[in-house]
């Protein structure tokens, strides 16, 4: 008879719990997994990041991540050139920089939840390769031919261009067949703020500190040196969810 009534009490029990644990409010849960994205500004430009985690402890989690981004020149300064459509152009860009990373790292709870309503402490620090893409920067430039003018899409040229002879930028699709693969070795570490009110959700404020090295240096302004350090501080917005 206990056997039976027992039965019965659980059966009613378990399905509760289930629904605390899916619906994130059960906050001793010990998760296995969890996926997370993030769109970030970094003081060198911005990117997207998606990072894979593994929960080891109940503190700690290794992660994979992909990061992309770009890299902008400190001096880069927009100005309007003189085309029709007044389409604004950098003086002396001589290539667009993309970033496409992977890294291997480490996160671990600094300051833990006390309840629902509290916010988590996080850091993380990581390393891994990467590619980085130049694409030439190009410009629109009038030409006489024929005593007609016409408008050229080419490459920057601080040889014999003037800010004054400049129409605009050119469209971003031009440059492509140009495009120049460079490696790179990055690290970062983080610190983040993760305040959701359910335990299976994650959102999170992340502010990090990421070393880019490159081993080719990289060209982007002209009469400027070429790059083989870039060092960036970064705030972004996590979101995502963990799995059990």
């Amino acid at each position: 008879m206990f056997l039976v009534l027992g039965g019965f009490f659980l059966q009613a029990q378990v399905p509760g719990g289930r629904e605390a644990i899916e619906g994130g409010s059960e906050s001793n849960v010990l998760y296995r997994k969890d996926h997370t994205g993030s769109f970030y500004l970094h003081t060198r430009g911005m990117g997207v990041l998606y990072r894979m985690s593994k929960h080891v402890t109940a503190k700690q989690r290794n992660y994979f991540e992909i990061d992309f981004n770009n890299i902008k020149h400190p001096k880069e300064v927009q100005v309007v050139g003189d085309a029709f459509d007044r389409k604004r152009f950098v003086y002396g860009k001589i290539n667009n920089v993309m970033l496409l990373k992977a890294a291997l790292g480490s996160q671990n709870v600094f300051y833990h939840k006390a309840d629902l309503e509290a916010v988590e402490v996080r850091y993380s620090y990581s390393i891994g390769p990467g590619i980085a893409f130049l694409k030439p920067y190009y410009v629109q430039v009038d030409r006489v031919q024929y005593n007609n003018v016409v408008t050229d899409e080419v490459p920057f040229n601080e040889e014999t261009f003037t800010i004054d002879s400049i129409n605009g930028r050119a469209s971003f699709f031009k440059g492509f067949d140009g495009l120049k693969v460079r490696p790179v070795i990055t690290g970062k570490f983080n610190i983040s703020f993760e305040y959701a009110h359910y335990t299976n959700i994650i959102r999170a404020l992340e502010l990090g500190l990421c070393v880019d090295y490159f081993p080719i240096a990289l060209p982007i302004m002209a009469r400027n040196p070429s790059e083989n350090f870039v060092i960036s501080l970064r705030l972004g917005f996590v979101f995502g969810r963990k799995y059990y």
